[in-house]
Order: structure tokens, then C-alpha cells, then sequence
């Protein structure tokens, strides 16, 4: 499929590169990224309706999610991506992972990114515990490492008696605080984090916010995806803002919020 051209590069301090801490060393390299993948679905409109009912099935449809996108994290690092459904933050941050092959454009990594999401997979037929060892250990870490911190998982993620029962039988708020607990039970240089503050209680949202910024003083370089801008104000000094799958805005985190909510209030 034919894509858009990239966009030229834009100049001045708060976008792309520019906008990244000095003197640090970059830990992540987008480079003209260009995803784009195929769905089923019917064409919208009236039209696209009278084609469905003549066919009798969707017809699978290109998805250009990702158009050329650029931009460089640094070591220490904690940059919030905003951006409306569909702008492209969870594609994003799946091609970063090595989830996503690209058309065209490279990502360049130091070190295995983490992907923390909602989509997270945990075994629901096993116990808390057990989920926690194998989540663990599917980290890179030793059994040895597991075992001294297991009881600092159990006890961040708040679920205490319940850890000794099937994941099916806990809510979505107790699954993702369980998630997110294993995913930082390591210090991983690159961690990513789809919405997964979105869920759960004030307190289980600020010991988050607390971990995340520990991480990152630490020198990990932290990457959240949430459409909470309080919170992307809050944890992340740089904030992405994505329009249609491209950088609309690079820079300090309040000023990109703030140009958001102008848009979008």
C-alpha cells in the first residue's frame, strides 16, 4: 500500500530529538517508523453497507497506524504518550517491543523493553502465586531471585489472601495491580506501561506513580501510555503527543498537556 511521505523534521527546541535530557545515552531510536496491518471490517457509510450486504462478508481493510514516526529516549528518562483513540500509542509501543514488524523505518533498542498492558497474559487457571513465579522467571529472573522477592510482589499488589486463588476469579483492578507488580518486581532498563494505572484505587495509582519514579531514578527509562493526563503530568517529565500516527508535539510534559487539553476541551 502506498504510504504518505514523511513529514520533514521540525525544528526548534521541544520536538523530536531536541527535547531529550543532553548528555545522556539514548536507550531507545525511532527512526520514520511506518506500521500498518490489516483488519477485517466493512467500509463505512451507507455505501460501504449496500457493498457489505451485496458481498455477504468484510473485506480485509489497511490500518496505516504509524506514519514516519521519530524521536529518541534517553537513559532516565520517563516520557508520557498521549494521543486519541487510535492515534497509534499502543501500536507504538508494541513495535518498540518487537511485537510489531515494520514497512518502513527502524526502532533501535538498549536492552529488552518490558511491556506492561492491559492485555498482559496471566494463566487465569493458576493461583496469584504461581503466576507470580512463572511471570518472574519468563523476566530472565533466577529462581533464587524470585523466591527473595516474593513477598515484596505479594505485598505491592495488594492482594493478600487472595493470592492463593485462580486469576479467573479476580477482578480486572486486581489482575493489572498483580501485572503491574511482577512487571517491576526487576529493575528493567526500558519499561513500557499501557494504561496500566487506569485501574485500581487512588492509593494502589500513587504507589505506582512512586515505583515509576524510583525506576526511573535508578536510570531506567519509562515510557507510559494513559489517557489520564493528570497522571502523565505527574510521573513523566517529556510527554509524545501522537495525532493519527504521527508526533503532533515532543517536548516537556506540561507543555504538551497543555496544548492538548487546548485542543481537546
Amino acid at each position: 500500500m502506498p504510504s504518505d511521505p514523511d513529514p520533514p523534521p521540525r525544528d526548534g527546541p521541544g520536538t523530536g530529538e531536541g527535547a531529550a535530557r543532553p548528555g545522556t545515552d539514548p536507550m531507545v531510536v525511532v527512526d520514520r517508523l511506518h506500521v500498518s496491518y490489516r483488519v477485517l471490517g466493512a467500509e463505512t457509510g451507507s455505501r460501504g453497507a449496500r457493498r457489505l450486504l451485496r458481498r455477504g462478508r468484510p473485506r480485509p481493510r489497511e490500518v496505516h497506524a504509524l506514519r514516519g514516526v521519530s524521536f529518541v529516549l534517553r537513559r532516565g528518562e520517563s516520557v508520557g504518550v498521549v494521543g486519541s483513540n487510535g492515534s497509534g500509542k499502543t501500536t507504538l509501543l508494541r513495535s518498540i517491543a518487537g511485537l510489531l514488524p515494520s514497512d518502513r523505518g527502524q526502532v533501535f533498542t538498549c536492552g529488552q523493553p518490558v511491556l506492561l498492558g492491559v492485555n498482559a497474559a496471566l494463566m487465569n487457571d493458576l493461583t496469584g502465586e504461581r503466576n507470580i513465579v512463572l511471570g518472574c522467571l519468563a523476566m530472565g529472573m533466577p529462581l533464587r531471585e524470585v523466591r527473595e522477592k516474593y513477598d515484596d510482589v505479594v505485598e505491592f499488589s495488594g492482594l493478600g489472601k487472595f493470592i492463593d486463588m485462580p486469576m479467573r476469579t479476580y477482578s480486572t483492578g486486581m489482575a493489572q495491580r498483580l501485572r503491574f507488580a511482577i512487571a517491576t518486581a526487576q529493575a528493567s532498563e526500558i519499561l513500557m506501561i499501557d494504561e496500566a494505572l487506569a485501574t485500581g484505587d487512588a492509593r494502589f495509582r500513587r504507589r505506582s506513580e512512586d515505583r515509576l519514579k524510583e525506576m526511573r531514578d535508578q536510570a531506567a527509562t519509562v515510557v507510559l501510555v494513559s489517557h489520564s493526563l493528570g497522571t502523565v503530568e505527574e510521573t513523566c517529565d517529556r510527554a509524545i503527543w501522537l495525532d493519527h500516527g504521527r508526533v503532533r508535539m515532543d517536548g516537556p510534559a506540561a507543555d504538551v498537556i497543555a496544548a492538548y487539553r487546548g485542543e481537546h476541551d
